[in-house]
């Protein structure tokens, strides 16, 4: 009896601790990570590092003198390879981070071919390396899948003009610099995530002090919601090529203001003649480039023009693009290929087509189109964000609901800049009207 008593006591809380820590590994990876994956990860890191940088070619052959240190102080005949030196060891709640010192002979690129056998041998989710400077790489390596579950990490880099947007698959954040990449272009077909990277992306900048100029030809389904925020909004072809004309001559007045300062950009300006940044927003770029009629060539033709003009120089005078849609090819039409070489940011989220995504990703980073094709349909808001260095990586944004993003921008509405020559697209958002004042059933009698 004493011993079933005993068994009781000592086995149903190894029970419950096994069951929970079930529990967490698949609801709550983060902790999971934290309690268990952490602890086991870092010791097999500590007591495998050498033999594992050995058996995956990234140590060198020691200098002369380190040689004959090793043989003549040490009394040692045989003198081991020596594999980059650990600089610093950093614990979080997705993973771990190492920073490595890479000796004579070694370069990142030999990190980065080996990274699928660091994963292996260390028996983590996935290992990505960064050069951080010369001679010194970053092992981040994540513990579990971070863009199963997306949370953001507490701690963002911070800009003047930079919003983040969503996560990458190493535990960092995606943000998104104006400053450092003032135009992008976002694809993805029906249901891939596309218009939740979009109500982020809005969301973030709602929060600063911007100009937020839209153009929604689909009748203003997606961005009319955003009005209180939104300095201008184009909800047709005809107000989108005005609102394009409004902006360009917006742009060279403030080529006439750089010039009178003699100033680059409007970043050197001072403060109190600054004028405000400006974000357009194109919700759906194919509808400018499709035409139904020959009459309509023309308008298409001036509006391609003006956002070509616009990717050009729109950058020195604080205007960015945010170019988005579902199909992008050079069938769309003349100017095409044009506008989609000043587009530097590259989004891509689950196509229809192979074409879509080599038109997004194929002349900047090849390699990704292959990661774009392989989207699975279940994980909605997964992306591939590549850029002009030719790297790439795996994204997704947290999930926001359309309410909540239009609850932020009304929120922010008093941050909303008048740009005069945008005064005629400025949507006029109605007021609710208070409530109606009752009419009482008895007639009131005079005391008198």
């Amino acid at each position: 009896m004493m011993d079933l008593s005993t068994l009781w006591e000592v086995g149903l809380p190894l029970a419950g601790s096994a069951g929970g820590l079930g529990y967490a590994k698949v609801r709550a990876p983060r902790v999971f990570w934290s309690l268990v994956g952490l602890p086991v990860a870092t010791t097999r890191f500590a007591v495998t590092y050498r033999s594992t940088m050995d058996v995956c070619g990234l140590t060198v052959q020691p200098s002369r003198l380190r040689a004959f240190m090793v043989r003549n102080i040490a009394r040692r005949p045989d003198v081991q390879p020596v594999p980059p030196k650990i600089r610093r060891v950093r614990a979080s709640s997705t993973g771990l981070r190492v920073t490595l010192r890479l000796p004579a002979g070694l370069e990142p690129a030999d990190v980065m071919a080996a990274s699928e056998r660091l994963r292996h041998a260390w028996g983590v989710h996935s290992v990505h390396v960064t050069e951080t400077k010369p001679g010194f790489v970053e092992l981040r390596m994540t513990g579990y899948n971070v863009l199963r579950q997306v949370k953001m990490p507490r701690s963002i880099p911070a800009g003047q003009m930079a919003v983040p947007v969503a996560l990458r698959e190493d535990g960092t954040a995606f943000v998104r610099d104006y400053l450092k990449v003032p135009h992008a272009l976002t694809l993805g077909a029906n249901q891939s995530g596309k218009s939740m990277y979009q109500r982020n992306l809005i969301a973030g900048l709602a929060r600063l002090r911007v100009a937020l100029v839209g153009i929604d030809c689909k009748r203003g389904v997606e961005q009319q919601r955003y009005a209180p925020r939104l300095s201008g909004l184009a909800i047709t072809p005809e107000e989108a090529s005005g609102l394009l004309d409004a902006l360009v001559e917006e742009m060279e007045d403030r080529f006439d203001l750089l010039s009178d300062h003699g100033a680059a950009d409007v970043w050197e300006l001072p403060d109190h003649v600054r004028p405000v940044p400006v974000v357009l927003l194109v919700d759906e770029v194919a509808e400018l480039f499709l035409v139904a009629t020959k009459k309509d060539e023309e308008r298409r033709d001036r509006m391609v023009t003006q956002l070509i003009r616009l990717g050009q120089m729109a950058r020195a005078a604080g205007m960015f693009l945010e170019v988005c849609g579902q199909r992008f090819g050079s069938d769309l039409g003349k100017g095409a290929t044009a506008l989609r070489a000043q587009l530097t940011g590259r989004v891509v989220h689950r196509v229809n087509d192979k074409q879509t995504a080599e038109m997004g990703l194929g002349d900047i980073a090849p390699d990704a189109v292959v990661a774009v094709t392989s989207i699975a349909p279940d994980l909605p808001g997964l992306a591939v964000a590549g850029d002009t260095s030719g790297g790439w990586s795996r994204i997704r944004t947290p999930e926001l609901s359309t309410a909540d993003a239009a609850a932020i921008c009304a929120e922010h509405a008093h941050l909303t800049p008048e740009v005069p020559r945008l005064h005629l697209y400025k949507l006029v958002v109605p007021t609710l009207a208070g409530p109606a004042a009752t009419v009482p059933l008895v007639k009131p009698i005079p005391a008198t």
